[in-house]
């Protein structure tokens, strides 16, 4: 039978009381789990990139991106030579 969230900060509390930080962040991680909208996400197959855990990122809707810069108007400012 699953642990309530009662349950789980008190055993978190008393394994922090006797140092024990290691089953306090594994408790943590259950308690976090277990919330909802704490910011914990379960990763879905297929969403993830080669080589990392972060989920692919994807621009907002409507979202365009910024022109870009005319390279016949670079570097035009005045050098500082006569005036």
């Amino acid at each position: 039978m699953a642990k309530t969230i009662a349950e789980l900060q008190r055993a978190m509390a008393q394994a922090m009381d006797h140092e024990e930080y290691e089953l306090a962040a594994k408790l943590r991680d259950q308690i976090a789990a277990l919330t909802p909208g704490s910011g914990i996400r379960i990763q879905q197959p297929g969403q993830m990139g080669l080589g990392t855990d972060t989920q692919a990122v994807r621009a907002p809707k409507g979202w365009k991106p910024p022109p870009k810069p005319n390279l016949m108007t670079r570097n035009t400012k005045p050098r500082g030579g006569r005036k």
